[in-house]
């Protein structure tokens, strides 16, 4: 996706036009969907499919489903807390920070909340500062250190979100990864592409179909019955494996 440049100019309604891209994500308390997948991480080749489940505030389950079999692994996340299993290993780490074991599986530095966000073009809170007009159908505007470029749809006569530019740190001025945007269906999109600044760690994009909104996911949801035989594995070993879905 092409961006406009800045620097912009000064833009008033740039808080309103975010407040209305964000309304429909904002409406959410739990989103489950099928997801197509392909694209790399850290340099290998993969398509397969996920099954997603996510609930405010913070958890999130995400099972790469094999064409035939046992699952290639299964995550799960409540809180501070998450565990991957990997059922054709035998193998699971648990109790690690979710952020941390979605980097070392996906390469995206999400825990469960930034995870529902990336996948809905949301944003932490529909405030902030700095908005800025790159043109009459762009904003641009900061939220937590995160650049949101907003763009307005003629023919829906409506703001959406159409990408994020990701910093990893709240002062810093350089990219660390950005996701973008399309073929939204009620305020919300179809199409989500993440992408490293570098473009090694993960090039990612993905497809959203069977999207259910607002369905009651209990507590087993983000749970993960672990087989008697499975052995421990470290947040180290994990991230030395980088285990992922692997190409068809």
């Amino acid at each position: 996706m092409k961006l406009p440049p800045g620097p912009g100019a000064p833009a008033s309604d740039a808080a309103n036009a975010l407040v209305e891209a964000t309304q429909a994500c904002r409406a959410l308390s739990a989103i489950t969907a099928d997801v197509a997948a392909s694209g790399k991480v850290y340099g290998q080749r993969l398509r397969g499919h996920l099954v997603v489940g996510l609930a405010a505030p913070a958890s999130a389950r995400l099972e790469a489903v094999a064409p035939a079999g046992q699952p290639l692994f299964i995550f799960v996340s409540r809180g501070e807390e998450a565990a991957l299993l990997l059922p054709r290993d035998g193998r699971i780490v648990e109790h690690a920070p979710p952020a941390a074991v979605l980097e070392a599986v996906t390469g995206v530095p999400v825990d469960g909340a930034g995870l529902r966000h990336a996948l809905t073009g949301c944003t932490p809170r529909a405030v902030g500062a700095g908005g800025k007009s790159l043109g009459p159908d762009w904003r641009l505007i900061t939220v937590d250190g995160t650049d949101v470029y907003l763009q307005r749809d003629a023919k829906a006569a409506r703001w959406h979100l159409v990408a994020a530019v990701h910093h990893r740190g709240a002062r810093s001025s350089s990219p660390d990864w950005r996701a973008e945007y399309r073929d939204f269906d009620a305020g919300l999109p179809r199409a989500v592409h993440l992408v490293s600044a570098d473009g090694t760690r993960f090039d990612l994009s993905l497809t959203l179909s069977q999207v259910a909104l607002n369905e009651t996911l209990g507590p087993e949801v983000f749970r993960v019955e672990v087989p008697p035989s499975t052995r421990p594995m470290s947040l180290e070993e994990l991230q030395h494996a980088r285990p992922g879905v692997r190409e068809d």
